[in-house]
């Protein structure tokens, strides 16, 4: 049993909730409580949905579920509201001048559906879930070796591309699994999500357990439910999720859950932390024993796969939609790298309530993008005419529109790089300075400031992933150790997920930040010259040697031996 079980064994995770309202009650310092409860107290607060800085001593992210990323207007401006008064830096970390792009009083969307918020202080958390509790929302288990945020479509119930929606379902597992003890404590995260929809934007294929829409002929009638998939996932040692021959009727969905949850509670490794995912269990048992193992603790009949309906992989729901619902529009707004002022998320939830109907929703997407719901088309120049509306407008550049960034070195305990402000400032610059083809809407570029792959680098068209760089300087430049070392990266390209699935090859290791730009400039313009009709540029990527996409790159560093330099983009705009 690794050194985390033992501090699970010790005190069980969820008991942290009742500490945390006691730390803050008697305003106990991050060094008072490493003395009232150990160091595995850092550990177990993350089922509070709370993570230490790695860099700020004495503040925690904190984070927000919202299953299938769905939120009512009264929700939104609260989690908004919440950001603006609590996530602030103080003056002792340049206050709101802490970043220089976002300042402060800032919130993220991220990969999972969820909302993110620095600089919290333990002191504060009991109002912020006081506050919470009064419009249906939690942190609890937002962390943790246990049931994360359950995906699902943000354009749940709107599109006609669905076959039914699932959001209830995703709703009632979300239920069962929150401060469920039981199931509170498994070896390792624990991600599902769950989709009525046929474009599998809930990513299906890189999660633990992944419910997609089947059909079903059972006695002469056809039933709608789901066809499971296992064993997905990203970080270091990265599978594409296997199917297995169930079908999963809509109100079986939390029972066959709970048994694979069941499955990797008694079967999961808990002595090696670094193989004690679920897809590795998947993959040693192989799907067919790991389907027998989750049928042997499944009090539900399994009945054997039907039809499938998924049809592909859409990425994102930038844009202005039409609803099934006749008059009705969605929107949905691209924010950069998920980052955003916490005044702005609730002058969005505001407008969600002024220009939409009763029914209007904030909605949060995996690409860490948000929608607004129930728009009558009348209203929908008025909603584009907002502040919010004009800053994260829903037409952006082919860049700025697939933007994905982790928290990278900023807060994160493992984050090697910085990368929100980068994903930024490169996506803006990449825009103005690649001209793509008309018909490419959407250039996905991923960068993760480790190789954890919060920020999912390895199914995008182009994918980054945090390194130091050891640097040949001919002039003697170093850094304040008196060394070479600089910011870089892993540069990867070829990533996407639906029926051409594939994880990016990783074409470069180390490359200093510097130098990806130029590379970019030169990838896209071989990619301009040598594209075939339509395709899409990580096609082009697979198409293409990686031998020749290395020289490609490579012509780069000749123009700055020709005496134009590598530049790293320092502006926003």
């Amino acid at each position: 049993m690794n050194t985390v079980e033992r501090w699970k064994q010790e005190k069980h995770p969820l008991d942290v909730i009742e500490d945390v309202k006691r730390y803050a009650e008697e305003g106990m310092s991050f060094d008072e409580i490493e003395a009232d409860a150990g160091d595995g107290e850092w550990e177990r607060l993350k089922w509070a949905g709370m993570y230490a800085h790695g860099r700020q001593r004495g503040y925690f992210m904190m984070r927000t579920k919202v299953p299938g990323g769905r939120l009512t207007p009264e929700q939104a401006e609260v989690i908004g509201e919440v950001a603006d008064e609590y996530a602030t830096a103080p003056e002792a970390y340049g206050g709101e001048n802490q970043n220089n792009i976002w300042g402060d009083a800032f919130l993220d969307i991220t990969t999972r559906q969820d909302i993110q918020k620095h600089w919290i202080e333990v002191e504060d958390v009991p109002e912020i879930w006081d506050r919470y509790g009064e419009v249906g929302l939690t942190t609890i288990q937002g962390c943790g070796d246990s049931a994360r945020n359950v995906l699902g479509c943000p354009a749940a119930g709107l599109d006609d591309h669905e076959c039914f929606d699932a959001q209830p379902v995703i709703a009632a597992v979300s239920d069962f699994f929150t401060e469920n003890r039981e199931y509170a404590n498994l070896p390792r995260k624990f991600k599902m999500t769950i989709t009525g929809c046929r474009h599998d934007c809930a990513q299906s294929q890189i999660n633990d357990v992944g419910l997609v829409p089947a059909r079903k002929e059972v006695g002469g009638e056809e039933y709608y439910g789901f066809h499971a998939r296992v064993g997905g996932g990203l970080s270091d040692g990265p599978r594409m999720a296997s199917n297995l021959d169930v079908f999963v009727r809509p109100e079986d969905a939390v029972e066959f859950c709970r048994a694979v949850a069941q499955t990797f509670k008694e079967l999961g490794d808990r002595n090696n932390r670094g193989v004690c995912r679920m897809r590795y269990l998947v993959q040693q048992m192989g799907p067919e024993t790991f389907e027998e193992a989750v049928r042997d603790r499944c009090t539900v009949d399994l009945r054997s796969r039907g039809a499938d309906l998924t049809e592909g992989y859409t990425g994102d729901h930038v844009g202005v939609h039409d609803q099934k619902q006749d008059g009705l529009k969605y929107v949905g707004f691209n924010v950069i790298a998920g980052r955003m002022g916490g005044d702005e998320f609730a002058a969005a939830a505001r407008a969600a309530r002024e220009y939409g109907t009763d029914d209007a929703t904030i909605r949060l997407a995996t690409d860490q993008n948000f929608l607004v719901t129930h728009v009558p088309e009348e209203n929908v120049g008025d909603l584009l005419n907002e502040p919010f509306a004009r800053k994260y407008r829903p037409d952006p550049g082919p860049f700025s529109r697939g933007a994905v960034g982790c928290t990278g070195s900023e807060f994160c305990n493992y984050g090697i790089i910085e990368t929100k402000n980068r994903v930024r400032r490169w996506a803006k610059a990449l825009d103005r300075r690649i001209e793509t083809p008309d018909d490419l809407e959407v250039v996905r570029m991923h960068m993760s400031g480790c190789s954890a792959s919060c920020a999912q680098p390895q199914i995008a068209d182009i994918g980054f992933r945090g390194e130091t760089v050891d640097i040949d300087d001919p002039e003697g430049t170093t850094n304040e150790e008196g060394d070479n070392i600089v910011e870089g990266m892993d540069f990867g390209l070829g990533g996407s997920l639906g029926a051409d699935n594939e994880f990016l090859d990783w074409v470069e290791h180390a490359v200093p930040a510097d130098a990806v730009i130029p590379a970019l400039e030169e990838l896209f313009d071989a990619y301009a010259d040598e594209r075939t009709d339509g395709e899409r540029f990580y096609e082009w990527c697979r198409r293409v040697d990686n031998d020749r996409l290395r020289d490609v790159m490579q012509r780069a560093d000749a123009n700055v031996a020709g005496g134009v330099p590598h530049e790293e983009v320092t502006s926003d705009d």
